[in-house]
């Protein structure tokens, strides 16, 4: 685990990201959050606690839809340590059965195109196109730096591309390779709606995304939620190189390009 050195304005770290669960650390001087909380409590508990971190100082839970694989552990969170959770009305409603009891000052609503403030980090949530009940990606800002988070996106838009505007650092799926898809073991309803407009984003399209940004002053990128059937670290690392190589973007001291692991928790990235 290799952590980022120089003064810190925010802090991020993958705990898990992909189809079996996700979860994000990110953290600026005085507040400490919990991006989705996909896996079981104990999980994220082990995990924080390998990067020296505890439950015990986060500050709230953001999700950002109701899949099982973003709320697995929310609820168990939230009544063990007092934890709010932040969603939008939609996604409380689809996953408030889901995740069982939770007080109700912890029950925390936003509006998806409404900035709010968690400690002195500001959270602007922005919608996102997947096939669930008003679902939204997070930009996170504080001490001048900013972090955005887009996973279970359908396909891109100008309007996600201007929310990803001025990102230090961009958290961005890379679910799958269209050809491991295309052949892969999964039924043609599964394939249609992974591939489709609300469902996941391609490791090429990824790529350009990547170059997009790159292009336009974002240096960090890390690659997230890959399916364990329709892709690998390896080749969506090397899909989005080669678009960024075609679009004549150059990886190496300014921009970075990294993979968040499926199982276990990435690097500290600091910025």
């Amino acid at each position: 685990m290799e952590c980022c050195n120089g003064d810190m304005g925010m802090k991020i770290c993958s705990l898990f990201s992909g189809s079996s669960g996700n979860a994000i650390f990110v953290a600026a001087e005085k507040t400490k959050l919990l991006v989705e909380a996909g896996l079981s409590g104990k999980k994220i508990a082990e995990a924080l606690c390998s990067i020296g971190e505890s439950l015990s100082e986060i500050s709230a839970i953001l999700v950002s839809h109701e899949h099982i694989d973003h709320i697995k552990g929310a609820g168990v969170l939230s009544r063990k340590y007092n934890l709010p959770i932040y969603a939008t009305a939609g996604t409380w409603e689809a996953m408030e059965m889901m995740i069982g009891p939770v007080r109700e000052c912890n029950k925390k609503i936003f509006s998806s195109y409404a900035p709010f403030e968690i400690g002195d980090i500001t959270v602007t949530p922005f919608p996102i196109p997947h096939d669930a009940n008003e679902p939204v990606g997070y930009s996170f800002s504080s001490a001048g730096k900013k972090v955005t988070i887009a996973t279970d996106i359908g396909h891109i838009s100008m309007d996600l591309l201007r929310n990803f505007e001025d990102s230090d650092l961009l958290l961005l799926e890379s679910n799958h390779d269209l050809e491991m898809l295309r052949m892969g073991p999964y039924p043609w309803p599964l394939k249609q709606r992974i591939a489709g407009r609300h469902g996941h984003l391609s490791n090429v399209d990824a790529g350009k995304v990547v170059a997009y940004m790159a292009e336009r002053g974002t240096k960090k990128f890390l690659l997230g939620h890959l399916s364990k059937q329709n892709n690998f670290p390896e080749l969506a690392y090397q899909t989005v190189c080669s678009v960024l190589h075609e679009k004549c973007v150059n990886l190496g001291p300014d921009i970075m390009l990294d993979v968040a692991s499926r199982d276990g928790v990435s690097r500290i990235i600091e910025i």
